[in-house]
Order: structure tokens, then sequence, then C-alpha cells
């Protein structure tokens, strides 16, 4: 019984690698684009990634036939959308470095539902169903935030901030 046990445990760990030999790499991606931060300095993207895929090991006997990439973004999406109201730990007493990754003028929830939509492919309705949203809402945040990616505001030069103030 125990060697029976000790080869599932075995089957389990290498088809768990294999899995994040595959999946693991557009997870962090994933998190990456999240947590708005630089693909080269990503430690809260890198942190989301261990939760996500702790959570799917800890489930994986259970998936059943079920996509583990799916609940691994799944879990990703909701822990992100949970902790993102914290703003990532400000307020409590600890520095955070702003994001600067191509999406950090986006909030967190825009950011959420852009990668969730375009990045990852996932469907309006199920993104509104993972978020408790109206799939009407999805689209127009959706929407709201690949115009603001696409045409940024421009910003306003030294020679236009000291025009205005010559003009007044």
């Amino acid at each position: 019984m125990r060697a029976r046990h000790a080869a599932q445990g075995v089957r389990r760990d290498r088809e768990f690698e294999a899995f994040v030999a595959g999946a693991g790499g557009r997870l962090l991606h994933a998190a990456t684009l999240l947590t708005a931060e630089a693909p080269d300095d990503n430690p809260r993207a890198r942190r989301l990634l261990t939760q996500a895929l702790a959570h799917t090991y800890a489930c994986w006997d259970r998936l059943r036939g079920e996509d583990p990439y799916d609940l691994a973004r799944q879990y990703l999406a909701t822990r992100f959308a949970h902790t993102a109201w914290h703003r990532y730990g400000a307020g409590l007493g600890r520095a955070r470095p702003h994001p600067t990754g191509a999406l950090a003028r986006l909030a967190p929830q825009e950011r959420l539902i852009l990668v969730l939509r375009l990045y990852e492919g996932v469907a309006e309705e199920q993104v509104a169903a993972l978020l408790g949203l109206p799939a009407e809402r999805v689209r127009t945040v959706c929407d709201r935030a690949t115009a603001t990616v696409l045409h940024p505001p421009r910003a306003r030069t030294a020679a236009v901030v000291g025009a205005e103030a010559a003009a007044s």
C-alpha cells in the first residue's frame, strides 16, 4: 500500500513539474502584467504566481479532468483582485516602488480585466462571473482600458506649462 501511495506521489509531482514547466512562464507574464511591474524586477508578480501554483498543487488530485491552467489563472486573478484594494501593502508602513510596466497607468481592475480578456483570451461572460460584475461593465472597463493603453494622455511639456503660466 505504501509503495502504491509513494508511486502516486512521484507521478503527481512529475505531472505538476511538467505543468509548471509548460505554463509557468505564461502565468508569470500574466502576473507581471497585473502588477504592472517591470519584467526583470517583479517580486509581487512572482509572489502572486507562487501562491497560485501552491493552490493548484494543493488541488491537483481533485482536478479530475479540469484544466490546471484555468485553475491557476482563476486563482491568480481572484488573489490579485482581492489584494488590489490594499494597493500592494500601502498604509502598512512599507514603501513600495511605483509600478513602471506598460499597464501602470491603469487601475488594478482595468489591468485585471484587460489581461484576462486580451492577453488570456477569457470570454467576457467568464470574466464577469469570476469578478462578480455584469458583462456590460466588463465590456466597458475593457474598452476604456484599451483606449487608455492605445492612446495615452499626452504629457504636458515644460514649454506648454510655461506658456499657460505666462498667459494667466
